[in-house]
């Protein structure tokens, strides 16, 4: 298996640092609203790659965090009047829904900045002790950007060309740097802002340490891959370096990997635009498989355009692969319990040869992309292949391959029995009795659970009209 490094810029040989073994770490929401398209793109693809790893025996230790503390958060809490903590907690619980919809398995890990600061501030006292940072008058820790000789060596940037930028960095203090490339590692607290006691003053952490912190106490001091998206890489991911490099005196990680951008009808994504969307939105047009399938048609590095055209190609290619295994279960419930033909075995023999093409592309730095072409080959061999004098034993044996390598890209193809139409109307009769005699809070359960089932309710003039998703 090959990945691309991002620190070396290439294809290299993947070889844990443990056999058997691998720790990944992967940079996290700042929860602070609901998730948008853009943060499910590395949810989406680490997961896969994740989930590529254990099929091929890796036991792999997962940890992704979740950025509670960050001044969007505060402002977002001072707006509404109440602790940044409600904010943080309501859209950890928001982000975790949007990932389940969105088959993402839960991390072996999900810390949160608020609960790891003793870990930072002992780590930041460790830099200080080292001669990598220092503290100023008024209580900010800086790193000392210039006494890591190897920093910009994964964003491969000069030294000299950089100018600090980062979230992190508009504080109080900024004048008493000692470089201007120096980041913040600790800054004073604020009137209305949470804050925590340390050496230095009372204060918060700066948003760098935190994944530094939480990748050693979860993964080790060095660890296998660190992922997240292409925009992490400076200053972020080269400051984590700088930190943990310098604390540790080891190489931090391995491999380095990161997606590329999403883009909306091939522009960028901004609110101002008009065109940002949350998961949440896309959720009430499609079922959140769609997405997933969207993001997987290209490869996890390139850029990848977001458009209706393309949201409606990537439901009308899961549909196919779910309709073929709609169909094989069909034959299975109709086909007799002989075992393989001599002929069918040779057939499924045939068949394996899809499955390699597929273990050849995700070998190939988790390339998505063909690895889904070769499920497409696989299902077009079947539907041509299997048929109503088909064994049991044949058939079972295609459904399995199909079920097998749609896991793997987290595609859930093999549907359960769906609601049937009149059980529908009697919901939907219900929720209109509910609304009659307001109550609301039943309504909307029963449109939950109907929008759950890929169940679309439109109130129309002439009344409530359903479809399918």
């Amino acid at each position: 298996m090959k990945v691309f490094n991002t620190l070396s810029r290439q294809k290299e040989e993947f070889v844990p640092l443990q056999e058997g073994k691998v720790s990944m770490y992967v940079c996290g929401p700042t929860v602070y609203n609901l998730i948008h398209i853009g943060n499910a793109r590395p949810m989406i693809v680490f997961d896969t790659a994740r989930r590529y790893m254990e099929h091929k025996g890796y036991e792999v230790n997962y940890v992704s965090n979740f950025t509670d503390v960050d001044d969007k958060i505060i402002k977002k809490a001072n707006e509404e009047g109440v602790e940044p903590s409600v904010i943080s907690e309501r859209y950890i619980e928001e982000c975790r829904k949007d990932m389940k919809a969105l088959n993402v398995k839960e991390a072996t890990t999900h810390p949160k900045a608020t609960e790891e600061i003793e870990g930072m501030i002992e780590m930041i006292q460790t830099l200080i002790d080292k001669g990598y940072a220092y503290a100023a008058q008024d209580g900010t820790v800086y790193y000392r950007t210039r006494s890591f000789k190897d920093y910009g060596k994964l964003s491969h940037k000069n030294l000299d060309d950089l100018r600090s930028g980062g979230r992190s960095l508009l504080v109080s203090g900024e004048d008493q740097k000692q470089d201007a490339l120096d980041f913040v590692l600790w800054k004073p607290k604020k009137e209305g802002e949470p804050y925590w006691e340390s050496p230095w003053c009372e204060g918060r952490p700066g948003w760098h340490i935190e994944c530094s912190v939480m990748s050693r106490k979860y993964l080790g001091e060095e660890i296998d891959i660190h992922a997240g998206g292409e925009d992490l890489i400076f200053p972020h991911h080269e400051n984590e370096i700088a930190q943990s490099e310098a604390a540790n005196g080891k190489e931090f990680a391995k491999y380095w990997l990161h997606n590329g951008f999403l883009n909306i009808d091939n522009k960028k994504m901004s609110k101002s635009a008009g065109n940002f969307f949350t998961v949440r939105d896309i959720s009430e047009k499609y079922d959140l498989q769609v997405l997933r399938f969207f993001m997987l048609s290209a490869h996890y590095r390139s850029p990848l355009n977001f458009s209706a055209d393309l949201m409606e190609a990537a439901k009308n290619g899961l549909d196919r692969i779910v309709t073929s295994v709609a169909n094989l279960n069909y034959l299975l419930d109709n086909a007799s319990d002989n075992g393989m033909t001599e002929e069918e075995q040779k057939q499924y023999n045939e068949a394996k040869g899809f499955i390699t093409k597929f273990d050849e592309a995700m070998d190939d730095d988790f390339n998505t992309a063909d690895a889904v072409s070769a499920i497409f080959e696989l299902v077009k061999f079947t539907n041509t292949k299997a048929s109503e004098s088909s064994s049991k034993a044949f058939v079972q044996a295609l459904k399995d391959e199909i079920v097998t390598l749609s896991d793997i890209c987290g595609l859930i193809v093999d549907k359960k029995e769906e609601i049937l139409d009149t059980e529908i109307e009697a919901l939907i009769q219900e929720r209109q009795d509910a609304r009659k005699s307001k109550n609301f809070a039943r309504a909307d359960e029963i449109r939950d659970m109907l929008a759950a089932q890929g169940i679309i309710l439109e109130d129309t003039r002439e009344g409530v009209k359903w479809k399918r998703a």
